[in-house]
């Protein structure tokens, strides 16, 4: 069944080049036969840099996991960003899973037996 999936994953720091790797987290979710819900979209319109910018963007992508049937998390290191909307997912029961990437940009989910 089609689930909307949360990507949650950096976005600061280097923007563009987290842009192209959540785009690549959401080709991968859509190979999944998943729908991906990328909050990380708000920054082709807002300016990360910008405290009142940000804090509209992290207010958007809450009432994003409303939406959403699990969060997938992508990367190895959690943000400031990350960690605030996985605060926010914490009591609403969405499942949460785990990935990375692998050697040639595979991603892999962590912790579970292939």
């Amino acid at each position: 069944m089609n689930k909307a999936v949360f990507i949650c994953a950096p976005l600061g720091g280097n923007v563009k080049e987290n842009l192209e790797k959540v785009r690549h987290y959401a080709e991968y979710a859509l190979k999944c036969g998943d729908t991906p819900i990328v909050p990380h979209y708000f920054a082709e319109i807002l300016d990360d840099n910008d405290p009142e910018q940000r804090k509209i963007g992290i207010s958007s992508s809450k009432s994003l996991i409303w939406k959403c049937d699990e969060c997938w998390v992508f990367g190895d290191v959690l943000t400031e960003g990350m960690k605030i909307e996985l605060q926010f997912i914490k009591p609403l029961n969405v499942k949460v899973r785990y990935f990375t990437d692998g050697n040639g940009g595979t991603i892999r989910e962590k912790n579970k037996k292939s």
